[in-house]
């Protein structure tokens, strides 16, 4: 069955709503995209338009199917160990705090990799018995549900070491072969949760060492850069770091932030301590 088609009117009430929920800014090249990802549930609820599906929306009748539309618009690709060096830098800042609490916040984790790759990282450094931990939120209740149980496609194991596949991976066999499961052990060292970062849930997440906000400061506009930081900011302990993508920059956006290096951020009054190690 061909996909409904989509006027501009439409797609512009699509783009106001999920800048309005997701802080998204929704290009116009991004037509197709919504169409193809959205064209499902029109056929879910026997809908004609795209102008009926968002009426339905905009009701507040049908919460859930507006959660079920933000996952569908803000899934993004991730895998594991992407970026390599971030780990690296990851790896050395939990060496030199070893012996306290070291907590890291994988935001915007979408399916998991990051989580799992800083999982891997910190238990080769600090071991599975130290005290540390990592929250890994999303805005996509479908992408967290699906990363908590931590069961992927062999060939998304691309980027991990082979010692670490072997050590914290389980190879799956007969009707799960060519895929993999996130051991036990590591798993339960990652606590996933929803969270909006442009109207952050009330519940304190505490503070964290390493923060990283990767790959999706790029659908933000300006405005909603400075405000998704300033959101996140309470939560960098003062001498933590701040990592964001490699096509990615925080330059401008808080008074309060330096650039150690590119993708790599501090507290501006804690620039100088930080330069030996960054």
């Amino acid at each position: 069955m061909d996909n409904p088609q989509i006027t501009h009117h439409e797609f512009a009430l699509f783009q106001r709503l999920i800048y309005r929920l997701a802080g998204i800014s929704l290009a116009d090249t991004k037509k197709i995209l919504l169409v193809g990802r959205l064209s499902k549930r029109l056929r879910h609820y026997g809908l004609g338009t795209f102008g009926e599906y968002y009426r339905m929306l905009a009701s507040g009748d049908h919460p859930q199917e507006v959660q079920m539309m933000v996952d569908l618009l803000t899934t993004n690709e991730t895998y594991f160990f992407r970026e390599a060096a971030h780990f690296d830098l990851l790896a050395d800042i939990a060496a030199q705090r070893r012996g306290n609490t070291f907590r890291v916040w994988s935001a915007a984790c979408s399916s998991g990799e990051e989580p799992y790759t800083m999982a891997m990282v910190l238990a080769e450094t600090l071991g599975l018995n130290a005290p540390w931990e990592i929250i890994a939120t999303d805005i996509s209740l479908t992408v967290l549900e699906r990363a908590e149980i931590g069961y992927y496609a062999m060939e998304r194991a691309t980027g991990i070491p082979p010692e670490l596949l072997k050590k914290y991976c389980l190879k799956g066999v007969r009707e799960h072969a060519g895929n993999l499961l996130i051991q036990q052990k590591l798993r339960e060292r990652v606590q996933f949760r929803h969270f909006n970062l442009i109207a952050p849930d009330p519940r304190d997440l505490g503070q964290f060492d390493v923060t990283f906000l990767r790959n999706v400061m790029i659908y933000f506009d300006q405005e909603t850069k400075r405000k998704v930081v300033a959101h996140m900011l309470p939560h960098l302990r003062k001498d933590g770091y701040f990592v964001v993508g490699h096509s990615e920059t925080l330059n401008g956006l808080s008074d309060d932030l330096a650039s150690l290096r590119p993708t790599v951020y501090c507290r501006r009054e804690y620039r100088a301590l930080h330069r030996e190690h960054a």
